[in-house]
């Protein structure tokens, strides 16, 4: 199938899943996860109406971003390692995987030089792999009040990535504990602290997690295909 038509199959989805859950689907918005994609792909799917990109890796992003023709919104959702957070300051409009005081405060930094702020996401470790970065779900309210210290970082909500499963329902619980998650941390009105943003799910859960309030959602997969 087309980029065009996965695209239009996965707006559907979306908007099906969001009415199930009784939630407006205009309040989620599709990530695109573009890695591994070269730039003629993603400006096929701007074209097709989609807005977001997410990449993974820093030197592919930067090497991409300058190929792309079309206007598009960059979101880095990989690790990333404050040595290279230079490199994408004031090209990504928000980071989800922020994991650590030490690459918020490099965040802050390069924003700062930039006289700018950055939105963030908070990555949460949910499911407490020992091979998934993240915060811990005890430690997340701790970083989060770190973070709002700095003036050039704005959270703007959480973002976790579930174990593996076949069946897409068996992830439903960590999707469920990070909405509690911010929640919670929502009540503690911390200042500048948003937690209008949850990033989760992707090509194979993605429903699920939208039914459990997701608001962007990291498709890639199933709006190219097959890597």
């Amino acid at each position: 199938m087309a980029i065009e038509s996965n695209l239009k199959l996965i707006r559907e989805r979306i908007a099906s899943a969001a009415l199930v859950a009784g939630r407006d689907p205009a309040t989620i918005r599709l990530v695109a996860v573009s890695k591994t994609r070269p730039a003629g792909d993603v400006d096929r799917a701007c074209r097709a109406g989609q807005q977001i990109f997410g990449e993974n890796y820093v030197q592919e992003l930067t090497e991409k971003a300058k190929m792309v023709i079309e206007p598009v919104e960059w979101h880095f959702i990989g690790h990333l390692q404050s040595n290279k957070v230079r490199q994408i300051a004031g090209l990504v409009s928000m980071i989800h995987s922020v994991d650590r005081l030490s690459l918020a405060e490099e965040i802050n930094r390069q924003w700062e030089k930039l006289g700018s702020s950055c939105d963030i996401l908070v990555q949460v470790n949910i499911s407490g792999e020992a091979t998934k970065s993240g915060a811990s779900e005890d430690g997340a309210l701790h970083l989060v009040r770190d973070i709002a210290l700095l003036p050039h970082v704005r959270i703007r909500g959480l973002m976790t990535m579930p174990p593996f499963f076949d069946d897409p329902e068996a992830a439903r619980p960590f999707f469920a504990g990070l909405k509690r998650l911010s929640l919670l941390i929502e009540h503690e009105q911390i200042r500048g602290v948003a937690m209008q943003e949850l990033s989760m799910g992707m090509s194979g859960d993605f429903e699920a997690a939208i039914q459990e309030g997701a608001t962007l959602v990291r498709v890639g997969t199933s709006v190219f295909g097959a890597r």
